[in-house]
């Protein structure tokens, strides 16, 4: 599904060279569920950002379903990410005085999608994420686990191809850590590609592949 081929990333500051990725090369199948671990710094949620289309490699090549995307326009890789992705923030990134409903259509808005289609689809999301009955609740009032919740239900609402979450459990109790995670592996089971960076092991074995970063390389990739 993603495949990169000696992707570098390299920030430049009042003269002070970073070197974020160091010819990274890797492919990503579709169905899997991958995690992506390491220290601050190692280099992961830049090739998160590049995985995921927000931003460029320095030098090296993306492709995206057999496709290179690296030369696609800003305007057609955004058309491109709002079609096939979707994502899961450790913060959540909802709206707190819309509901749970309103957060959910947001990926939808500026879409094409008749009236009850567009319904239905929402509904679906929160179903799968069993907030049903949370739907008229203002994000706001929801609890760190719930909230997460509705997150990944706005992620899954555009039937995307891969969903990436970025420390998704990072502000939950374990309890509600687990409750997210069961969620994200249900999704895997019926199919939908995963793609998550964390700092913790134990949410790291939800995946079925584990790759670590080191000072901007590759330091392992096996199977779980």
């Amino acid at each position: 599904m993603i495949t990169t081929r000696a992707i570098t990333k390299t920030y430049t500051d009042e003269d002070i060279i970073t070197n974020a990725l160091r010819s990274i090369t890797l492919s990503i199948e579709q169905g899997e569920f991958v995690a992506i671990m390491g220290p601050s710094g190692s280099g992961k949620s830049t090739l998160l950002q590049m995985l995921s289309f927000l931003d460029r490699p320095t030098t090296g090549i993306i492709e995206f379903q057999g496709k290179q995307i690296t030369d696609l326009s800003d305007s057609e890789l955004a058309e491109l990410r709002n079609r096939t992705i979707g994502f899961v923030f450790q913060s959540f990134n909802l709206l707190a005085r819309q509901t749970v409903y309103a957060n959910v259509e947001l990926p939808l808005i500026y879409g094409d999608l008749k009236p009850e289609l567009r319904a239905a689809r929402i509904h679906n999301a929160i179903e799968a994420v069993g907030l049903s009955e949370k739907t008229k609740i203002h994000a706001g009032k929801l609890s760190g686990g719930q909230k997460q919740r509705v997150a990944i239900a706005r992620a899954l609402v555009t039937d995307p191809s891969v969903i990436f979450a970025d420390e998704p459990t990072g502000n939950l109790d374990s309890v509600s850590g687990t409750q997210v995670m069961e969620i994200l592996t249900d999704l895997h089971k019926h199919g939908k590609t995963i793609i998550l960076v964390t700092h913790d092991l134990k949410t790291a074995h939800y995946a079925n592949r584990l790759i670590t970063f080191k000072d901007g390389m590759i330091e392992s990739d096996k199977k779980l």
